[in-house]
């Protein structure tokens, strides 16, 4: 049985190992921290805009299982905010459970609070994963999904310091890049005044630090939009965002809170003394990052260079998918390229020819867009999503934009993709 080692543990090693698995082959999950998913312990945003139409072309193509438990364990669906409509709100304290429970029961040898630090190399192949307590894993193929952000030092030296983030780099030990590692040189993504990196979206606060009429409004509609007085907006910070698809009016003029178990705030951070004075924030505090008062985790600091394959350039079997895959803001993102890096990794590992997702489809357009973008200085600017900005745009004009379910799954027969991951 061929062998495929995953490096990192969010939603995109999720896919990639799930895929992997479900074509056969053995594999290993490797995650420095305590807990399966990264970011996605405090996302919980699903389906939004052009995210629906991806989620359901996966879903045509065999590989949903993801969506269909984030779905299962939604607080809120179908709802509108700002910019963004029909989304779904998932809990961050289920998804997780949830989530390993579905990759134990695959047969995925999940290996928690194990870093990697360093690869053996044989001239242009990777032969195995060094880790801290140097232990040497080896496998066949192996897929990187280890993110862009950290270590602390990168959100001191392009941010506003370590704000203690959901990555935890003081805990498990910063990031370490694996391509980097094999010898890649990557690039890192730049905000538009040229400046390294882009801060990660949103922060958390504990739900029952709210006022009583926010906290209803939030449990029965998901959303609350609360004014904030001109004096106290701050749009600068918007320009700082990853996810460029809310650098919109309305999360300046407003606080936007969305229902994921706690309260997410739209925007990277807003400092408490400030967030007080505001009428029901009296008492607010954060959650995750515990900092996020100041800041929030820098990203797109390790960027790998690929094909539309997903295979990483330079290093014969290795495969990349989320962040390290370009600038592709987002869960969904995450898990729609880590699930073409597994099958991938799958194909190569059994000595069959790895494919390319057709541009008819969204997601194989937005890997190819993407990956076409990132050659440019310019197009390492931008930060590309199914749900806003950019890509969301691209979308639209190429009519790839849709929620007709019948339609989607209509389009990936045509594609010849049908179940191609099951």
């Amino acid at each position: 049985m061929k062998k495929i080692v995953v490096i990192g543990g969010g939603w995109s090693g999720c896919a990639a190992s799930l895929v992997a698995a479900k074509k056969g082959c053995k594999v290993v999950l490797l995650e420095r921290t305590d807990m399966l998913l990264g970011t996605g312990l405090v996302g919980g945003i699903m389906r939004n805009n052009g995210r629906f139409t991806a989620a359901e072309e996966l879903i045509a193509m065999g590989g949903g299982e993801l969506f269909q438990i984030t779905d299962s364990v939604a607080r809120h669906k179908n709802i509108d905010f700002p910019g963004h409509k029909h989304a779904t709100l998932y809990d961050v304290a289920k998804i997780e459970p949830a989530v390993r429970k579905l990759l134990n029961e695959t047969g995925i040898d999940i290996r928690l609070t194990t870093r990697a630090k360093d690869v053996k190399m044989d001239h242009d192949k990777i032969v195995s994963i060094i880790t801290d307590d140097v232990e040497e894993i080896e496998g066949d193929v192996f897929v990187e999904t280890t993110g862009t952000a950290g270590p602390m030092g990168n959100c001191a030296k392009y941010g506003n310091g370590c704000a203690m983030c959901i990555i935890r780099c003081p805990s498990y030990g910063p990031r370490v890049s694996i391509a980097e590692r094999a010898g890649v040189k990557e690039m890192m993504g730049k905000k538009k005044d040229g400046s390294i990196g882009a801060m990660s979206g949103s922060c958390k606060l504990l739900k029952e630090s709210l006022s009583d009429e926010i906290v209803k409004q939030l449990n029965e509609k998901g959303v609350a939009v609360i004014p904030v007085p001109k004096k106290l907006q701050k749009e600068d910070a918007l320009s700082k965002k990853a996810c460029q698809q809310y650098a919109l009016k309305e999360f300046a003029e407003n606080i936007v809170l969305l229902d994921t178990g706690h309260a997410k705030l739209m925007s990277p951070f807003y400092p408490l003394e400030i967030l007080r004075t505001i009428p029901g924030f009296e008492n607010a505090r954060y959650e995750d990052p515990y900092a996020g008062n100041k800041g929030n985790s820098i990203r797109y600091l390790a960027i790998s260079p690929r094909n539309n394959k997903l295979q990483t350039e330079g290093v014969k079997n290795l495969f990349c998918g989320g962040e390290k895959a370009g600038p592709l803001v987002g869960h969904t993102e995450a898990i729609v390229t880590g699930t073409l890096a597994g099958y991938n990794a799958s194909k190569l590992a059994k000595g069959e020819e790895p494919i390319e997702l057709p541009v008819e489809l969204a997601i194989g357009d937005a890997i190819a867009y993407v990956g076409e973008q990132i050659k440019s200085e310019e197009g390492l600017t931008n930060k590309y999503t199914f749900s806003g900005s950019v890509y969301f745009e691209r979308m639209k004009a190429k009519g790839l934009y849709t929620i007709d379910i019948a339609a989607i799954k209509d389009r990936v027969n045509k594609s010849g993709m049908a179940n191609i991951f099951s």
